[in-house]
């Protein structure tokens, strides 16, 4: 389930398309930015609000599902912002029986600019 989940995600991610973004939050969702997110959205108009949000540059990802349990997947990866970011990635998905989520966590570090490049597909376990 957290697959399929991670694939509309980046369908999502990758459309800016409101009804991906539908397709994958339920309407009560809450998204955090990061665990500490003493304000995060609510509520899936205000997702999609936050969605479309300008990116800094076209994000290169690469992401796999770490594990899944009942009703809450953890996804690891890295994703580039090529001239702007790196970051290294646990979210913490929470998963309604149809598949959308009802809580999206972001656990990020931000990749320091001396490490360069070759932190992401090798340290991705699927």
């Amino acid at each position: 389930m957290t697959s399929d989940w991670l694939d509309g995600y980046l369908r999502a991610w990758r459309t800016k398309d409101a009804d991906d973004v539908l397709a994958i939050f339920t309407d009560d969702a809450e998204y955090w930015f990061h665990p500490y997110d003493r304000d995060p959205v609510r509520g899936i108009e205000a997702i999609v609000e936050a969605w479309m949000s300008p990116e800094p540059t076209q994000a290169v990802w690469d992401l796999a599902v770490l594990v899944e349990s009942d009703g809450i997947g953890i996804i690891r990866g890295t994703v580039d912002y090529p001239g702007h970011a790196s970051y290294v990635n646990l979210w913490e998905v929470h998963l309604a029986a149809d598949g959308r989520a009802t809580r999206f966590v972001e656990w990020y570090l931000t990749v320091p600019a001396d490490i360069g490049d070759g932190v992401g597909a090798g340290a991705v376990i699927a």
